[in-house]
């Protein structure tokens, strides 16, 4: 008797394109609140008024600085933009308005001008990984954007997180000065990021990072997703003790491919951390050492 052998089950032909966003994961929500602080009639005030508002502030503010789910800081603008701004992570929108809202309670508000602000998300790019993961699944012919494709995405992405935890949701790193600004991938009509095939990002993205990692030494950078959120696509955090490394790091990157051709940037903000057991001292003219 003879038998037929079994043909060997091959995956089922992928017929939807594989996806060309990347995937990200996401952690505390960000606030930067800019502001103008209103020096003339601050300093009209009784002395005796100016410390008592100065120091319900810094109690608040104190609080904040120490909060487990997610803090906030303070620093000295230089420059025209502004006098002070504010820093908070939170691990929701909503508790970022409460923080907000807090902060509108106080006395010191009242000499609060806001100049700007900027609202955003931690978020750590996976273009490699991204890569593997739609190439392993349809390996497997599960379809793009299917109910199993998007349950196999979430199960990757939920190992990433707890892996990357420190990363998504930081503490906000002590340094002295704070270097923030927005950007965009340029979309014109002559070059356009998002028409670049995925594999092409993945590669210069790829070589834009290394640049940053050959500072890890010497800044701290903390990306943040805002698009839908801000009028800008990412916002940028560098902290360091030496502000010279600011100059350094960014004048490097913009001779990489990535940034030279597609990078668009917004208003560099650039302050001085003061700590809320310095508040008063700030606002009587002089920021600690």
């Amino acid at each position: 008797m003879t038998t037929t052998a079994t043909p060997p089950v091959r995956p089922q032909a992928v017929s939807a394109q594989t996806p060309e966003v990347p995937l990200t994961t996401e952690g505390y929500s960000v606030l930067h609140q800019m502001m103008r602080f209103r020096w003339t009639a601050w300093r009209a005030l009784p002395e005796t008024t100016r410390s008592a508002i100065a120091q319900e502030a810094a109690s608040v503010l104190g609080g904040m600085e120490k909060n487990v789910a997610g803090q906030s800081a303070l620093f000295s603008l230089i420059g025209h933009k502004g006098d002070l701004m504010l820093v908070h992570f939170r691990k929701s929108f909503a508790d970022l308005n409460q923080a907000e809202l807090k902060l509108a309670g106080l006395r010191l508000s009242d000499y609060f001008e806001p100049t700007s602000s900027y609202l955003s998300i931690i978020e750590l790019g996976l273009y490699d990984s991204t890569l593997k993961i739609y190439k392993e699944l349809t390996d497997q012919g599960i379809q793009p954007h299917s109910d199993q494709w998007k349950a196999e995405i979430e199960c990757k992405l939920n190992r990433h997180r707890e892996a990357m935890h420190p990363r998504l949701f930081p503490e906000i790193p002590p340094n002295r000065y704070l270097c923030f600004y927005p950007m965009d991938r340029r979309r014109g009509e002559d070059k356009n990021w998002y028409t670049l095939p995925i594999e092409e990002r993945a590669r210069q993205m790829s070589e834009h990072g290394l640049v940053g990692r050959r500072y890890a030494g010497e800044v701290k950078q903390i990306i943040t997703g805002s698009i839908g959120f801000d009028d800008w696509e990412w916002g940028v955090d560098l902290f360091a003790d030496d502000p010279l490394v600011f100059k350094k790091l960014i004048y490097e990157m913009r001779f990489d491919h990535v940034s030279a051709v597609y990078a668009l940037f917004g208003q560099f903000y650039v302050g001085v951390r003061c700590p809320a057991a310095a508040l008063e001292k700030l606002l009587s003219g002089e920021l600690p050492k």
